[in-house]
């Protein structure tokens, strides 16, 4: 289990998968079965990255870390 680092609650989508990008923002991309969805960003709070971590949109909407093992 990771730690929650996010503050902003994040309302989920079916047939949406949920990622942390390159910038820090919470983005969402359509899932292959998912014809007519889009990509977009989704949140306003921006994440600062730490190298040696994961991050991740949790089951309750906010973001979480953990630590890789071979990091």
């Amino acid at each position: 289990m990771g730690q929650k680092i996010g503050s902003e609650k994040i309302k989920r989508d079916n047939g949406f998968l949920y990622f942390i990008g390159k910038d820090g923002y919470v983005w969402k991309a359509p899932m292959k079965h998912n014809k007519s969805g889009r990509k977009g960003k989704v949140g306003t709070e921006k994440i600062d990255k730490q190298k040696g971590y994961m991050y991740y949109l949790g089951k309750d909407g906010y973001v979480y870390k953990a630590k890789l093992k071979n990091a």
